[in-house]
Protein backbone atom coordinates (compact mmCIF):
# COMPACT_ATOMS: atom_id res chain seq x y z
CA UNK A 1 0.00 0.00 0.00
CA UNK A 2 1.10 3.39 -0.60
CA UNK A 3 2.87 5.36 2.02
CA UNK A 4 1.71 8.68 1.56
CA UNK A 5 -0.81 10.80 3.59
CA UNK A 6 -4.40 10.18 2.19
CA UNK A 7 -6.32 13.37 2.71
CA UNK A 8 -10.09 13.78 2.82
CA UNK A 9 -12.00 16.80 1.33
CA UNK A 10 -15.55 16.95 1.76
CA UNK A 11 -16.56 20.25 1.11
CA UNK A 12 -17.14 22.09 -2.54
CA UNK A 13 -16.11 25.42 -0.63
CA UNK A 14 -12.71 23.91 -0.30
CA UNK A 15 -9.94 25.90 -2.04
CA UNK A 16 -8.15 22.94 -3.61
CA UNK A 17 -11.36 21.89 -4.68
CA UNK A 18 -12.52 25.93 -6.61
CA UNK A 19 -9.04 25.37 -8.57
CA UNK A 20 -9.58 21.85 -9.42
CA UNK A 21 -13.02 22.66 -10.99
CA UNK A 22 -11.17 25.91 -13.01
CA UNK A 23 -8.93 23.17 -14.23
CA UNK A 24 -11.31 20.69 -15.66
CA UNK A 25 -13.80 22.91 -16.54
CA UNK A 26 -11.96 26.42 -17.98
CA UNK A 27 -10.06 25.91 -21.17
CA UNK A 28 -7.00 28.21 -20.12
CA UNK A 29 -7.01 28.22 -16.44
CA UNK A 30 -4.03 26.15 -16.42
CA UNK A 31 -2.13 28.88 -17.31
CA UNK A 32 -3.44 31.29 -14.28
CA UNK A 33 -2.34 28.03 -12.25
CA UNK A 34 0.45 26.66 -13.67
CA UNK A 35 -0.56 23.28 -13.04
CA UNK A 36 -2.27 21.30 -15.48
CA UNK A 37 -5.56 18.47 -14.42
CA UNK A 38 -5.22 15.28 -16.34
CA UNK A 39 -8.72 13.42 -15.28
CA UNK A 40 -9.28 9.76 -16.54
CA UNK A 41 -7.51 6.25 -15.66
CA UNK A 42 -6.08 6.07 -19.16
CA UNK A 43 -4.62 9.05 -19.08
CA UNK A 44 -2.84 9.22 -15.64
CA UNK A 45 -1.23 5.88 -16.73
CA UNK A 46 -0.16 7.12 -20.03
CA UNK A 47 1.65 10.03 -17.90
CA UNK A 48 3.41 7.23 -15.69
CA UNK A 49 4.68 5.67 -18.15
CA UNK A 50 6.04 8.86 -19.54
CA UNK A 51 7.30 8.89 -16.02
CA UNK A 52 5.41 12.07 -15.62
CA UNK A 53 5.25 12.54 -11.27
CA UNK A 54 1.96 14.37 -9.98
CA UNK A 55 1.99 16.86 -7.78
CA UNK A 56 -1.03 15.25 -6.50
CA UNK A 57 -3.47 12.20 -7.07
CA UNK A 58 -7.16 13.05 -6.21
CA UNK A 59 -9.98 9.86 -6.16
CA UNK A 60 -13.56 9.52 -5.55
CA UNK A 61 -14.17 7.20 -2.62
CA UNK A 62 -15.68 4.45 -4.94
CA UNK A 63 -12.27 4.70 -6.76
CA UNK A 64 -9.81 4.78 -4.45
CA UNK A 65 -9.67 1.25 -3.47
CA UNK A 66 -8.53 0.66 -7.25
CA UNK A 67 -5.93 2.56 -6.94
CA UNK A 68 -4.38 2.18 -3.55
CA UNK A 69 -1.74 -0.52 -3.51
CA UNK A 70 -0.40 1.41 -6.60
CA UNK A 71 3.39 1.90 -6.03
CA UNK A 72 3.19 4.18 -8.45
CA UNK A 73 1.68 6.62 -6.39
CA UNK A 74 4.44 6.40 -3.32
CA UNK A 75 5.33 9.69 -2.20
CA UNK A 76 2.69 11.82 -3.38
CA UNK A 77 0.01 14.04 -2.15
CA UNK A 78 -3.37 11.89 -2.22
CA UNK A 79 -6.71 12.92 -2.11
CA UNK A 80 -9.78 11.55 -1.85
CA UNK A 81 -13.33 13.08 -1.82
CA UNK A 82 -17.04 12.04 -2.27
CA UNK A 83 -18.03 10.42 -5.28
CA UNK A 84 -20.64 14.00 -5.85
CA UNK A 85 -18.19 16.27 -4.90
CA UNK A 86 -15.70 14.54 -7.76
CA UNK A 87 -18.61 14.79 -10.03
CA UNK A 88 -18.87 18.74 -9.54
CA UNK A 89 -15.56 19.39 -10.04
CA UNK A 90 -15.63 16.80 -13.13
CA UNK A 91 -15.37 17.99 -16.47
CA UNK A 92 -16.88 14.99 -18.20
CA UNK A 93 -20.26 14.03 -18.57
CA UNK A 94 -19.37 10.44 -16.99
CA UNK A 95 -16.75 11.49 -14.28
CA UNK A 96 -13.90 8.92 -14.13
CA UNK A 97 -13.42 8.97 -10.90
CA UNK A 98 -9.68 9.96 -10.36
CA UNK A 99 -7.39 12.62 -11.79
CA UNK A 100 -3.80 13.91 -11.60
CA UNK A 101 -2.57 17.52 -10.51
CA UNK A 102 0.40 18.46 -12.76
CA UNK A 103 2.68 21.39 -12.04
CA UNK A 104 3.28 22.84 -15.79
CA UNK A 105 6.43 22.26 -16.74
CA UNK A 106 8.33 25.44 -17.63
CA UNK A 107 7.95 26.94 -21.38
CA UNK A 108 11.12 25.40 -23.37
CA UNK A 109 12.75 27.91 -26.18
CA UNK A 110 11.83 26.68 -30.14
CA UNK A 111 14.33 24.05 -31.01
CA UNK A 112 15.39 25.19 -34.32
CA UNK A 113 16.51 21.90 -35.64
CA UNK A 114 14.14 19.49 -34.57
CA UNK A 115 11.11 18.00 -36.32
CA UNK A 116 8.23 20.29 -36.02
CA UNK A 117 4.76 20.29 -36.33
CA UNK A 118 2.97 23.69 -36.49
CA UNK A 119 -0.55 24.86 -35.88
CA UNK A 120 -2.05 27.28 -37.62
CA UNK A 121 -4.99 28.61 -35.89
CA UNK A 122 -6.21 24.87 -35.58
CA UNK A 123 -9.04 25.75 -33.41
CA UNK A 124 -10.68 22.55 -32.58
CA UNK A 125 -9.59 20.86 -29.50
CA UNK A 126 -10.09 17.40 -30.67
CA UNK A 127 -8.36 17.60 -34.20
CA UNK A 128 -5.74 19.50 -32.18
CA UNK A 129 -4.93 16.15 -29.09
CA UNK A 130 -4.96 13.74 -32.64
CA UNK A 131 -2.30 15.81 -34.47
CA UNK A 132 -0.29 15.66 -31.04
CA UNK A 133 -0.99 12.30 -31.28
CA UNK A 134 0.12 11.26 -34.47
CA UNK A 135 3.14 13.63 -33.95
CA UNK A 136 4.33 12.10 -31.19
CA UNK A 137 4.01 8.57 -32.78
CA UNK A 138 5.70 8.93 -36.25
CA UNK A 139 8.90 10.88 -34.76
CA UNK A 140 8.15 14.83 -34.76
CA UNK A 141 9.40 15.75 -31.20
CA UNK A 142 7.81 19.94 -31.09
CA UNK A 143 4.64 20.76 -31.78
CA UNK A 144 4.56 24.81 -32.11
CA UNK A 145 0.66 26.63 -31.81
CA UNK A 146 0.35 29.90 -33.77
CA UNK A 147 -1.72 32.48 -32.30
CA UNK A 148 -5.46 31.46 -32.86
CA UNK A 149 -4.43 27.99 -32.01
CA UNK A 150 -6.59 25.62 -29.20
CA UNK A 151 -5.16 25.60 -26.08
CA UNK A 152 -2.56 23.16 -26.04
CA UNK A 153 -2.94 21.65 -22.31
CA UNK A 154 -6.19 22.38 -21.93
CA UNK A 155 -8.72 19.54 -20.68
CA UNK A 156 -10.07 18.64 -23.95
CA UNK A 157 -6.95 18.55 -25.87
CA UNK A 158 -5.12 16.81 -23.02
CA UNK A 159 -7.79 13.54 -23.80
CA UNK A 160 -7.50 14.03 -27.30
CA UNK A 161 -3.58 13.60 -27.29
CA UNK A 162 -3.80 10.71 -24.72
CA UNK A 163 -0.43 11.19 -22.93
CA UNK A 164 1.46 12.52 -26.73
CA UNK A 165 1.97 16.09 -24.72
CA UNK A 166 4.27 14.40 -22.32
CA UNK A 167 6.85 13.06 -25.22
CA UNK A 168 6.91 16.89 -27.24
CA UNK A 169 8.18 20.16 -26.88
CA UNK A 170 4.96 22.41 -27.13
CA UNK A 171 5.41 26.23 -28.01
CA UNK A 172 2.04 28.49 -27.60
CA UNK A 173 1.21 31.79 -28.51
CA UNK A 174 3.65 31.77 -31.96
CA UNK A 175 3.87 34.51 -34.09
CA UNK A 176 4.24 34.02 -37.59
CA UNK A 177 8.10 36.10 -37.60
CA UNK A 178 8.70 33.05 -34.61
CA UNK A 179 8.77 30.79 -37.35
CA UNK A 180 11.48 32.67 -38.68
CA UNK A 181 13.73 30.61 -36.51
CA UNK A 182 13.17 27.73 -37.67
CA UNK A 183 15.82 25.91 -39.18
CA UNK A 184 14.27 23.17 -41.25
CA UNK A 185 12.49 23.30 -44.47
CA UNK A 186 9.29 24.34 -43.99
CA UNK A 187 6.37 21.97 -45.72
CA UNK A 188 2.80 22.99 -46.08
CA UNK A 189 -0.61 21.23 -46.53
CA UNK A 190 -2.93 22.74 -49.59
CA UNK A 191 -5.96 20.94 -50.97
CA UNK A 192 -6.10 22.30 -54.08
CA UNK A 193 -2.40 23.18 -55.01
CA UNK A 194 1.68 21.48 -54.91
CA UNK A 195 3.02 18.58 -55.16
CA UNK A 196 1.07 15.35 -54.55
CA UNK A 197 2.56 13.64 -51.03
CA UNK A 198 3.05 9.79 -52.44
CA UNK A 199 5.42 11.76 -55.23
CA UNK A 200 6.99 14.09 -53.04
CA UNK A 201 10.96 13.85 -51.85
CA UNK A 202 10.01 14.55 -48.24
CA UNK A 203 12.84 16.32 -46.67
CA UNK A 204 13.88 15.19 -42.85
CA UNK A 205 13.96 16.85 -40.84
CA UNK A 206 11.10 19.12 -41.63
CA UNK A 207 8.28 21.51 -40.21
CA UNK A 208 4.96 20.59 -41.20
CA UNK A 209 2.29 23.57 -41.04
CA UNK A 210 -1.30 22.00 -40.24
CA UNK A 211 -4.05 25.01 -41.26
CA UNK A 212 -7.06 26.25 -40.03
CA UNK A 213 -10.28 23.85 -40.04
CA UNK A 214 -12.11 26.12 -42.72
CA UNK A 215 -9.60 28.55 -44.30
CA UNK A 216 -6.30 26.01 -44.47
CA UNK A 217 -2.88 27.35 -44.27
CA UNK A 218 -2.39 31.26 -44.10
CA UNK A 219 -1.05 32.40 -47.55
CA UNK A 220 1.69 34.40 -45.73
CA UNK A 221 2.67 31.44 -43.91
CA UNK A 222 2.50 29.24 -47.41
CA UNK A 223 4.70 32.38 -49.03
CA UNK A 224 7.69 31.61 -46.15
CA UNK A 225 7.02 27.39 -47.26
CA UNK A 226 9.90 25.46 -48.50
CA UNK A 227 6.73 22.69 -50.41
CA UNK A 228 3.70 22.81 -51.39
CA UNK A 229 1.57 19.52 -50.33
CA UNK A 230 -1.35 17.83 -51.25
CA UNK A 231 -3.10 14.56 -50.79
CA UNK A 232 -3.76 12.51 -53.70
CA UNK A 233 -7.85 11.90 -52.93
CA UNK A 234 -9.39 9.22 -55.80
CA UNK A 235 -12.27 9.23 -53.49
CA UNK A 236 -13.33 12.91 -55.28
CA UNK A 237 -13.83 14.60 -51.65
CA UNK A 238 -13.29 18.29 -51.71
CA UNK A 239 -10.62 18.23 -48.16
CA UNK A 240 -9.96 15.93 -45.25
CA UNK A 241 -10.38 16.70 -41.77
CA UNK A 242 -6.83 18.51 -40.61
CA UNK A 243 -6.16 15.51 -38.33
CA UNK A 244 -6.63 13.24 -40.83
CA UNK A 245 -4.16 15.04 -43.04
CA UNK A 246 -1.77 15.58 -40.73
CA UNK A 247 -1.27 11.87 -39.88
CA UNK A 248 -0.90 10.81 -43.10
CA UNK A 249 1.81 13.78 -43.71
CA UNK A 250 3.47 13.15 -40.61
CA UNK A 251 3.44 9.26 -41.31
CA UNK A 252 4.85 9.32 -44.70
CA UNK A 253 6.91 11.76 -43.43
CA UNK A 254 8.69 9.56 -40.87
CA UNK A 255 8.33 6.37 -42.84
CA UNK A 256 10.41 8.60 -45.64
CA UNK A 257 13.50 9.33 -43.20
Amino acid sequence: MTSSAVTLIQSRDNALVKDLRRLAQDTTAYRKQGRVWLEGDHLCRAALERSVRPAMAVFSESHWPQWQHEKALAAIKIIVMPDALFKDISGLESPAGMGFLWDLPAAQPLDAMAATVVLDRVQDAGNVGSILRSASAFGFRQVLAVKGSAALWSPKVLRAGMGAHFALNLVEGVDEDDLAALQVPLVVTSSHGGSYLHQADLPWPCAWVMGHEGQGVAPSLEARSSLRIRIAQPGGEESLNVAAAAAICLHASGAAR
